[in-house]
């Protein structure tokens, strides 16, 4: 029973951690857009987005993805079982690739709580493009973890499936963004 109760807070930190990378990345994208904004609109706007930013990262990210960790480790600990499996060492490498990202985010809250209203340094495409990272990574630990074994076992159908979904999803983007500037 505690095994699951575990599980189940790990399941929801895990949601609450996802919710909040996805929205702060996407608050990078909009302080981006501000770039052209006449000065004063610019500058509450810019204002408003790091004031969310650091609040995002350090009120809702950061809470839940240390509890998302610790219950993780948690149930590898009550099933150690679980670092003999070949499926869970590819979602353990996903998770890796998670932290890095999960790293460039802080750099980047950090970055624009120290540019005092200034431009970004980064192309607003990229960040645009980083914003569906944390989609991606999510989706291939959610389907290595569905799939268990199945998931080492036909690696390589999941990894064309996971390119066509990939390119379904910014075929879409781009259609519903076709008219936008």
């Amino acid at each position: 029973m505690l095994y699951i109760i575990i599980k189940a807070v790990h399941i929801i930190f895990m949601v609450s951690y996802f919710a909040g990378i996805f929205y702060l990345v996407r608050l990078f994208v909009y302080y981006k857009d501000t770039d052209e904004f006449e000065e004063n609109k610019k500058k509450i706007l810019r204002e408003q987005y790091v004031f969310m930013a650091r609040r995002l990262w350090n009120i809702i990210t950061v809470p839940a993805g240390i509890i998302m960790l610790l219950s993780g480790l948690t149930l590898i600990f009550l099933n150690f079982g679980l670092m003999k499996m070949p499926w869970f060492h590819l979602k353990l490498t996903f998770l890796l690739g998670l932290g890095a990202y999960h790293f460039w985010c802080w750099k980047k809250v950090l970055q624009i709580k120290n540019l005092n209203g200034n431009i970004l340094p980064i192309a607003n495409i990229k960040l645009r493009q980083a914003n569906e990272i944390a989609t991606f990574i999510l989706f291939l630990v959610v389907f290595t973890v569905i799939l268990k074994s199945m998931a080492i076992e036909y690696w390589w159908q999941l990894i064309v499936g996971f390119l066509v979904l990939v390119v379904g999803i910014m075929m879409i983007v781009k259609l519903v963004n076709k008219n936008k500037k």
